[in-house]
């Protein structure tokens, strides 16, 4: 009998083999990205006190009007440009990128290339 893969269990996999090496200190926080079927979420991470800094998703109030008719894709970059202004606003320029074990093409490029675009380093 073949079983179908559960894709979601070896993401997880994925992300706990590379959250042993990548963590967010105060100087360079860590930027997460969660990706589900219709939304995206992303958040910047001190890990040393295990706060979150700052947060954006396509669920949002301040982003949800700018995504009204975009693609998932555009959608993403405007929420990279959107939580690239918040950690701006409060004072963070370099973050290390936590693509939560998802390959890096589609989405979760696209909120990458939004965050460098709007002046985060990574």
């Amino acid at each position: 009998m073949i079983t179908k893969k559960d894709k979601n269990q070896d993401r997880i996999i994925r992300h706990a083999r590379v959250r042993k090496k990548v963590s967010g200190t105060a100087e360079r926080p860590r930027l997460s990205v969660y990706r589900s079927t219709n939304h995206i979420y992303a958040q910047i991470i001190d890990d040393v006190k295990g706060n979150t800094l700052c947060s954006a998703s396509t669920m949002s109030k301040e982003v949800a009007a700018e995504i009204a008719k975009a693609t998932k894709s555009e959608a993403s970059k405007i929420v990279g440009a959107a939580v690239a202004k918040k950690a701006l606003a409060l004072g963070i320029k370099q973050v290390v990128f936590d693509r939560g074990g998802y390959l890096y093409t589609g989405r979760v490029q696209a909120l990458a290339d939004g965050a460098r675009e709007a002046g985060l380093e990574f």
